[in-house]
């Protein structure tokens, strides 16, 4: 599919001398860290980026589902239908035209022999009835109608998920397509994969994926040779023992070969001293013999040097590592019981709308200072808009909500890019930033110390709890100077947690915090949740999380 693939923005190489081959009933899994130009890979085997070397080549039709999707004015979700369906009824009706064509005397069977077998391929008779099926089991808009620009990001996703699903294209590229789906969209994404019968190419995210779907996972993080590497034994276990290995051995020959450089640079250091012998007061008659001796022994030490230079391999980078703070826990209220947050019978859009946002009458929702609260549900079921109640961001329609005085809260939401959310004296300090403020041209560092100053002006933080964005390890210094807008989907994921952790807030409201995080930080942040001393929330669809958070309590929608 492609041969020595590189691609590279100015200055900065993204994709480097990456060979692959993908073919029918093949799934590969890309994996690696944020940045690392997953998403990238994607775009140039599907044609949308020119490689600045090597080249890509593809057999048979195609179909990608990026993580966003820009929606032209008007579109409609008939449009992405009649988009997808457009191969299928192309290849049914020049089969129509070849049978009413075709004579005995002078056609050839075998060319209508090739189109009746592409027509029973995509099974063309029962394409409608497949995207229909999809658009229902995802989830998904079927109102042929509606225009994407009233569906939400998940929502659109959805859509376009499930008309590729249905177009059963030779080969299918995949940008994280478990991020928008609930738990029965997920099983039914990973029954199509496991019967594809074209090529598929996954970037994902998912561990339970990867051990359900995957092949062969191709991981362009860093290696010993500055090649990504491609583990051909399929599950995620296997994945992570084998590159955990690959790690130690390479990080043992860089030892080693410290050590040899130190003492190779001991002995250049010796061999100096003894050709400095040559200008001390000769002894006996060898002087000229002592100075040749020394300057052999100086060239031999450096050819061995030179010979290690150019042996030598990188030093390896270390793990990717969550360096998570210590979040403090909220001082409890006249009450030692006194929840941080409560929030009690609530309901959003039952007033206004024929099917509410939420409605949980008589429910009672606490957060505790050091508490823990999962929440699951289908799509729809109201997880996002009980985060945003809990957060104060959603207003009720019906029902109680307090905070305790001073309490900070840590926000990450779903969709856009947010430094974050604080509140203070039980207002709602609202610090978002859209899409086109990110764009404005700031870096990362710029826009975090504009909410810190916008935090302290509010007296929502507290000078002596702010966490610097550095001290994290989410984002290299390198990509903490570039332009927030520049920065990938996963980036930009990582520095809106980097922003909800600023303050060191007392509860932290999490929705679907794996979306578009790397593997390795999705283990480390797991880890930290469940350690840190601050009330956690979480809204997940991600079944190996749920598994992870399973002794927590949980609300299920």
């Amino acid at each position: 599919m492609s041969d020595h693939l590189s691609f590279a923005f100015p200055g900065r190489a993204v994709i480097t001398d990456v060979s692959l081959r993908v073919s029918g009933g093949q799934r590969l899994a890309v994996v690696g860290e944020n940045g690392s130009g997953k998403t990238t890979l994607l775009r140039l085997l599907s044609g949308e980026l020119t490689p600045t070397a090597g080249a890509v080549r593809r057999l048979g039709s195609m179909a990608v589902v990026p993580q966003e999707l820009e929606v032209a004015p008007g579109e409609t979700v008939g449009d992405l239908v009649q988009d997808a369906l457009a191969t299928v009824r192309a290849t049914a009706a020049e089969l129509d035209r070849a049978s009413a064509a075709f004579d005995h005397d002078v056609s050839s069977l075998r060319e209508l022999a090739e189109i009746l077998a592409r027509v029973e391929h995509l099974a063309a008779w029962d394409a409608e009835r497949r995207v229909d099926v999809a658009l229902t089991r995802l989830g998904a808009c079927r109102d042929v109608g509606r225009t994407l620009e009233t569906l939400s990001v998940g929502e659109r996703f959805r859509v376009r998920l499930a008309c590729r699903l249905a177009g059963r294209a030779d080969l299918l590229l995949l940008d994280e397509p478990t991020n928008h789906l609930d738990r029965d969209g997920i099983d039914f994404l990973t029954r199509e994969l496991t019967r594809w019968a074209g090529a598929v190419v996954i970037v994902t995210h998912d561990r339970q994926l990867l051990d359900d779907t995957a092949t062969a996972i191709l991981d362009l993080d860093p290696s010993i040779d500055g090649k990504p590497v491609l583990y051909g034994q399929p599950g995620y276990v296997a994945y992570r023992f084998a590159k955990n290995q690959s790690l130690h051995r390479w990080r043992q020959r860089y030892k080693a070969e410290t050590k040899r450089a130190e003492q190779l640079a001991q002995r250049l250091d010796a061999s100096y001293e003894g050709l400095s012998d040559e200008w001390r007061p000769p002894k006996g008659s060898n002087k000229n013999r002592r100075a040749t001796g020394a300057r052999i022994h100086v060239k031999a030490a450096d050819r061995l040097v030179e010979k290690l230079k150019a042996e030598a391999v990188d030093v390896p980078p270390p793990p990717p590592v969550l360096y998570f703070p210590d979040l403090p826990t909220m001082a409890p209220g006249w009450h030692p019981d006194s929840p941080v947050i409560d929030v009690r019978n609530p309901a959003v859009g039952g007033r206004t709308s024929a099917a509410p946002r939420l409605d949980l009458p008589g429910a009672r929702i606490t957060v505790p200072p050091s508490g823990r609260l999962l929440i699951t549900g289908a799509n729809g079921a109201g997880k996002s808009t009980l985060l945003g109640v809990l957060a104060g961001t959603i207003a009720l329609d019906r029902g109680y909500r307090s905070v305790l005085p001073d309490a900070r809260l840590g926000v990450v939401t779903q969709e856009g890019v947010r430094r974050g959310g604080a509140v203070a004296h039980g207002a709602v300090v609202d610090v978002a930033v859209t899409h086109g403020a990110a764009t404005a041209g700031g870096s990362g560092f710029d826009h975090y110390a504009t909410l810190a100053l916008e935090l302290l002006a509010s007296g929502a933080l507290d000078p002596s709890f702010v966490v610097p964005i550095a001290f994290l390890g989410v984002l290299s210094e390198e990509d903490l100077d570039r332009p927030v807008a520049e920065l990938s989907v996963g980036q930009r994921r990582r520095f809106d947690l980097a922003c909800a952790l600023l303050a060191a807030p007392h509860v932290l409201l999490l929705d679907e915090p794996t979306n578009h995080l790397s593997i390795d930080l999705v283990d480390d942040l797991t880890q930290a949740l469940r350690a840190t001393s601050a009330a956690v929330v979480v809204a997940t669809h991600d079944r190996r999380m749920q598994e992870d958070l399973h002794d927590w309590p949980r609300l299920d929608l």
